[in-house]
């Protein structure tokens, strides 16, 4: 078969690009096709050059890093691809990838991350964060998201077969979509972690540093518990704003290469995590290394985290139920089991993934033919 794997972007490694680059792996004769690339973010992945076409975006100004600004774009860039000549596409979606345009011969399989987050459930958050509630920008920005969603419900037919990275998104597709999709968990480099039994007086939070990770309601309830260290890596949009917030208790070390993250993973006492998050690899990542984790109750963490027996869930995001949250774990910290925490992790190994994604992908293809 001839196949084209689609990518919103390739600008920077996040978990869904970690998932493309281990779809890649499994398809690398594959072409690739994405609104914009970074041809960092392909060396890292290991996709060459030639192997990616990339839409009009990326020769636009300043298209490369603030290609977010072409909003109103992306449904017309990503339905620029001409895929006519392909038997089988697999999109990796979380904004407008699953859009491209097939026909009724091609079967085309989209590992949808979520439904566009700033169109559909977090529409709201979004515009109240970004300052876009009233006044005439405001109303340009809520025109394009309408106009977005409309497109979302339209291209949702393009797609033969939805793949969820969690039953929650699974939960979300159908909300949205009304389409039923089927669970295949994002592979986590559980071989990549050593689980470590010697730890440290410190806990750990990491992220890029957006409004809905919530490291800012981390860094502030750590600042209200002066005799808890707290270590934080990452950077983003709102380092700045989160420094302010930080007290003398809490070390914000910016962003540092996997080897002092993987360091600091398998040191922590216990790893923070207050956003809700469709899946959440992180969480994950810090169980491999033996590490228990204190997450917010809510999306992919009720899926990855055993309250009690994996690390300790809140119910709120706020900074009492996190504060709540730390105390309890202290409390029962000693009845953490590492093997438990490895045992967790392992269910969500790279093999597992390649072994469910390639049957799941011969399995629908075999149908058609």
């Amino acid at each position: 078969m001839k196949i084209a794997l689609v990518q919103d972007w390739l600008t920077e490694m996040g978990g869904a690009e970690k998932v493309f680059q281990e779809i890649y792996s499994l398809y690398p004769n594959a072409d690739v096709y994405t609104l914009v690339y970074n041809e960092e973010v392909l060396n890292t992945m290991g996709i060459p050059v030639n192997k990616v076409t990339a839409s009009f975006i990326q020769n636009l100004p300043f298209g490369r890093k603030k290609y977010r600004n072409y909003l109103p774009l992306f449904s017309m860039a990503i339905e620029s691809f001409d895929l006519s000549s392909y038997d089988l596409i697999i999109s990796s979606s979380y904004a407008v990838a699953k859009g491209v345009l097939t026909h009724s011969d091609q079967t085309h399989i989209c590992y949808c991350h979520s439904p566009v987050r700033y169109a559909w459930d977090l529409h709201h958050q979004y515009l109240k964060e970004a300052g876009l509630q009233k006044g005439l920008k405001a109303f340009i920005v809520k025109y394009f998201l309408h106009k977005l969603r409309i497109w979302d419900v339209a291209s949702l037919n393009r797609v033969d077969h939805f793949i969820s990275n969690s039953d929650y998104i699974g939960r979300r597709i159908k909300k949205v979509y009304n389409r039923q999709a089927t669970t295949i968990y994002p592979p986590i480099g559980v071989e990549d972690f050593t689980s470590n039994a010697d730890k440290g007086d410190f806990y750990l939070t990491c992220s890029r540093m957006v409004p809905y990770k919530k490291i800012d309601l981390i860094v502030e309830s750590f600042s209200k518990m002066p005799d808890k260290k707290l270590i934080v890596i990452g950077t983003g949009p709102d380092y700045e704003k989160i420094k302010k917030l930080a007290g003398p208790n809490i070390i914000l070390m910016g962003y540092q290469t996997f080897a002092v993250l993987k360091d600091h993973m398998q040191r922590a006492k216990a790893f923070v995590f207050a956003a809700e998050e469709d899946f959440g690899i992180v969480p994950l990542e810090a169980q491999a290394a033996g590490t228990p984790v204190i997450a917010y109750g809510k999306g992919g963490a009720l899926e990855t985290v055993i309250d009690g027996v994996t690390g300790v869930l809140f119910d709120k995001q706020n900074t009492d139920s996190i504060i709540k949250a730390v105390e309890k774990f202290e409390t029962i910290e000693n009845t953490f089991v590492r093997t438990n925490l490895e045992k967790n992790a392992a269910r969500f190994n790279l093999d597992v993934f390649k072994q469910k994604f390639k049957s799941f992908v011969s399995d629908v293809t075999e149908k058609k033919q």
